[in-house]
């Protein structure tokens, strides 16, 4: 598709994940008409990634959590789709992308891009052995891998991590977590909900390394052996690696798009240069990083209106993280930390209730966890907006 100039040029997406195909979505609500390509570095298959960590326990493969094949979603868009293509360099002055040598010219074009997993820099022979899940191919290398094996060694306890052990578990399998915190997911939890969430891991069978580096990885006879940095040395079948994510800018930056945590835009988000927006785990939104999926939905059902003609803002109301660690339901809104305040708690585990006031009584955020989870609605009233 090469278009003759910018008013007759496409809408370009560049990302098929769930911020991508979601803006599509609401976009098409509101135009019908103006052309919209979407680029895809992978296969283009629409699923919903939080499936990725709870596919084992539903004995689910990486087939069957897909939703939609590419062709489909095209018909449902009415765009075509460019899937296995790779972005190479954005020309903003010219309103062009470049796919290798091939040029595109957009009328908009919005970077939907997404993070990527961190992958450790491991000592040892064994690092074929180590995996990580960020998307459908990933899920599909990793469940084929687990195939005949019993005990996956899985380096942070962060979010990911917990899901996934938690996931494990469900499946039949062995989870142990390494990771150099003293507590489960540090930052999001304060460490009495830490706690409720790492003893009903443990007491379904993780098990758990905190204040630990894993400092090498070598192939053993039977599977995998794991050095930690106190000489211990653990058995595993796999690594699987949950450090966090990084959100994919480097294409951004390259065509001198503002850069910090992520592609900074602002509450239109749009970014550093003119006609090119970002949203999603790549985007940093006035300030916000925010690498989950109610914020992404928010920021595609303003820019859908903004691309349509109607410049609408994003506003993030109180928008909690929901856990999928079925041994302890977990509801977080952590605070911002921008005001000072306390964590105050009621009920034992695993039904602790914790919430953080500020000095003079104000809700500023929360950690539900088992029951506890039900006083969700009522403690949302009280949360301040993240983004008002």
């Amino acid at each position: 598709m090469t278009a003759t100039g910018p008013a007759h040029a496409p809408l370009v997406i560049v990302g098929s994940g769930l911020a991508g195909y979601q803006l599509a979505r609401e976009w098409r609500k509101l135009d019908s008409q103006t052309p919209l390509l979407i680029i895809s570095q992978d296969d283009a298959r629409a699923y919903a990634k939080p499936m990725l960590s709870t596919g084992l326990a539903k004995d689910k493969s990486a087939e069957q959590l897909v939703q939609a094949e590419a062709g489909a979603m095209a018909e449902q868009l009415k765009a075509q789709i460019r899937s296995h293509t790779q972005v190479t360099a954005i020309d903003p002055a010219q309103r062009q992308l470049w796919l290798g040598n091939e040029c595109l010219t957009y009328r908009d074009l919005v970077l939907a891009c997404g993070a990527e997993a961190l992958r450790p820099d491991l000592p040892g022979d064994a690092a074929d052995c180590l995996f990580t899940v960020n998307d459908l191919q990933d899920y599909a290398r990793f469940r084929q891998a687990l195939h005949g094996k019993q005990r996956v060694l899985i380096l942070g306890a962060g979010l990911i991590g917990c899901e996934f052990a938690n996931d494990l578990l469900l499946g039949g399998y062995q989870p142990c977590l390494v990771a150099p915190a003293p507590q489960v997911m540090p930052g999001l939890l304060p460490a009495p909900s830490a706690s409720c969430v790492q003893e009903a891991l443990a007491a379904a069978g993780a098990e758990f390394h905190l204040g630990r580096q894993l400092v090498r990885l070598e192939h053993a006879r039977s599977g995998l052996c794991a050095s930690l940095d106190d000489g211990r040395q653990l058995h595993a079948d796999l690594l699987l690696a949950a450090i966090g994510l990084r959100p994919r800018t480097r294409l951004a930056s390259q065509a001198g798009l503002a850069v910090g945590r992520g592609i900074q835009v602002d509450r239109l988000l749009h970014s550093s240069q003119p006609h090119i927006y970002a949203l999603g785990d790549c985007a940093e939104v006035a300030g916000h990083s925010l690498l989950y999926v109610m914020p992404l939905m928010a920021a595609a059902r303003a820019l859908a209106r903004t691309l349509a003609g109607e410049p609408t803002q994003v506003s993030y109301g109180a928008m909690p993280i929901t856990v999928k660690t079925p041994a302890c339901p977990l509801l977080v809104a952590p605070p911002s930390g921008e005001q000072p305040g306390q964590w105050q708690f009621t009920g034992q585990a695993p039904d602790l209730r914790g919430e953080y006031r500020s000095r003079d009584g104000r809700l500023l955020g929360y950690a539900l966890c088992g029951s506890a989870v039900q006083d969700k609605l009522a403690l949302n009233r009280e949360l301040p907006a993240l983004l008002a």
